[in-house]
């Protein structure tokens, strides 16, 4: 019987590169997202590699929805071997003193809230077998502040300490946690930040090269795949020209 991974947030950027990498791995997919045409689109692409695939249309900020979903998970796909809290979001670049409490309630209720709404629902049959392996997707963000970051920064924060402390609550069995920060990575992530303000998400990007989406699902699967042994606790993952959260070398156009 294969192995199956759940992957939140799969309808784009790093949560769809990681459902491909699984799906590619020869993994069963269940994919989650707000967006249930787009879901239906990696669906029918990922059902082409030979794997089995459930799409399921919620929004983790909706708790409700979240537990109807996994609580209507049919028999065959109950145990979940690889949870991927990966749904996420930064919204706005403003002082914290002139920011948008619309956003910061969206970056809260999502990266944080949502994030343990999905490992409450579907950590304890980990337990219960004793077999499991939960990987969140942090952020660099979460080592330090950035200018603007405030809020967002503060909670991949609270993932980095929610991810430690889960670690600690299952060290007596073998369900492992694993934290994968990312640092720059070209998705629609910049895009979203900025409320659909292409040209200023495209200067994000400008001189570097920044990692991709399929660059950190790599990291994610990895890690997955490690012996049953060894529990690779965090990784950071940084362009070439990325040293911190704050500090990017870009290079000028002559």
């Amino acid at each position: 019987m294969k192995k199956i991974a759940l992957i939140t947030g799969a309808t784009s950027g790093i949560g769809k590169a990681c459902a491909r990498k699984f799906a590619q791995g020869g993994y069963d997919v269940i994919i989650t997202g707000r967006r249930a045409q787009l879901l239906a689109d990696l669906k029918k692409e990922l059902e082409a590699i030979g794997v089995r695939v459930l799409a399921l249309a919620f929004d983790v900020c909706n708790r409700k929805a979240a537990t109807a979903a996994i609580k209507s998970l049919p028999l065959e796909w109950q145990q979940i071997d690889v949870l991927i809290n990966n749904a996420g979001l930064a919204l706005g670049l403003e002082p914290e003193y002139e920011g948008s409490f619309e956003d910061w309630d969206m970056m809260i209720d999502t990266n944080i809230k949502g994030l343990l709404t999905m490992t409450r629902l579907v950590v304890p049959r980990m337990v219960a077998r004793d077999s499991g392996h939960i990987i969140n997707i942090g952020s660099v963000a979460g080592d330090a502040a950035y200018a603007g970051g405030n809020v967002y920064c503060g909670t991949k924060a609270a993932v980095k300490a929610i991810t430690d402390g889960l670690r600690i609550d299952l060290a007596h069995t073998a369900v492992r946690v694993t934290n994968v920060k990312p640092g720059l990575v070209e998705t629609n992530f910049s895009n979203v930040r900025f409320h659909g303000d292409d040209a200023r998400a495209d200067k994000v990007y400008e001189g570097v090269k920044p990692l991709t989406g399929a660059d950190i699902a790599d990291v994610v699967f990895y890690a997955a795949s490690a012996p049953a042994h060894v529990q690779i606790a965090e990784v950071l993952v940084l362009a070439t020209h990325q040293a911190s959260g704050s500090v990017l070398h870009r290079e000028t156009k002559k």
